[in-house]
């Protein structure tokens, strides 16, 4: 139970430290949304009335604590931007969100766990270093040049598949890929490097164990061996990875769905930030907050499931 009340002491920090930098940090920014509420021709009355109906002539504290204290009640507010109930905004766009980030991290694994299996098993030879060649090129290009490429290839000259927008499930799966091939590629090509030198260098290691010699002198193959026996306990540091790996999958996720123009969660984050939408920046980055926290708590028990020798309490 201490156990449990420490971890939940520690997400509640992490969601209002995140949240209140985030607040005063886009109350930084220049410019004044009241101006783009209220039109070109507003004048200066109409402005500090909209100000006061906002709020905006409060200290921002006030305001924060004023956010904080209507959350903790399950009430992220409208946007005064949009009109849109933010909670309902941010449900209403991730499933696109989640989609992407499932199937990249999908294609990502297919294939870190193949490549990072050989270059194990061949460690130092001709065919570890051309795996570890192309992965530090792939290291090297950031997302949103693979994106522009594949968009140039596959959607403008090969006319395989769609550049941009985003068909729902509900409208046709093959279409419903077809839409979401190229972006999740686009992330899944840039992470599954560390996924594989990971799984690469934690499997060396396996492969040096005392009971991996015991099993290949039974006479095991080498594919059982690779698979069966040092796979799953070169595996720990693979899924810690995955759970930290959420945060950058959703910062690639904001540029993707920006570039491809899917109807995601990162894409209104970046609507909201150019429009200075204060209430749908915080519910974003909040959910954004609780989703990272939750998966890494999560990781945590998946341990106990890979290797029940490690406790769950001992690890938090």
């Amino acid at each position: 139970m201490n156990v449990i009340i420490k971890r939940l002491f520690k997400f509640l920090l992490v969601i209002i430290s995140v949240s209140l930098i985030t607040f005063l940090m886009v109350d930084r920014l220049p410019g004044d949304m009241t101006y783009q509420i209220a039109g070109p021709g507003a004048t200066a009355e109409e402005i500090r009335e909209l100000q006061q109906e906002l709020g905006l002539d409060r200290n921002v504290m006030h305001r924060y604590l004023s956010w904080l204290s209507r959350v903790s009640q399950g009430d992220l507010g409208i946007s005064a931007v949009t009109g849109e109930n933010v909670a309902d905004a941010i449900i209403s766009r991730l499933p696109v969100t989640l989609e992407l980030l499932l199937i990249s991290q999908m294609m990502a694994l297919a294939l870190a766990i193949p490549c990072g299996i050989i270059s194990a098993y061949k460690a130092h030879s001709r065919i570890d270093r051309v795996i570890g060649s192309i992965a530090f090129g792939f290291m090297s290009i950031p997302i949103f040049i693979l994106a522009i490429v594949f968009i140039y290839l596959f959607a403008l000259k090969l006319e395989w598949l769609p550049a941009t927008g985003y068909i729902p499930l509900s409208d046709g799966f093959w279409g419903n890929i077809q839409s979401l091939l190229l972006p999740s590629l686009s992330i899944a090509l840039v992470e599954w490097v560390s996924l594989t030198r990971v799984l690469r260098s934690d499997m060396i290691a396996t492969l040096k164990e005392d009971f991996i010699l015991l099993v290949r002198a039974k006479g095991i193959s080498d594919y059982r061996i690779l698979l069966n026996h040092a796979l799953k306990p070169s595996s720990f540091t693979l899924i810690t990875i995955l759970g930290i790996q959420i945060g950058h999958l959703i910062s690639g996720a904001v540029i993707v769905e920006t570039i491809f123009s899917l109807p995601g969660l990162g894409r209104l984050l970046v609507e909201a930030i150019y429009g200075r939408d204060v209430l749908m920046i915080q519910g974003c980055i909040l959910f954004v907050t609780c989703a990272y926290v939750t998966i890494n708590f999560m990781v945590d028990f998946l341990y106990s499931i890979f290797d029940p020798r490690i406790r769950v309490g001992q690890r938090i």
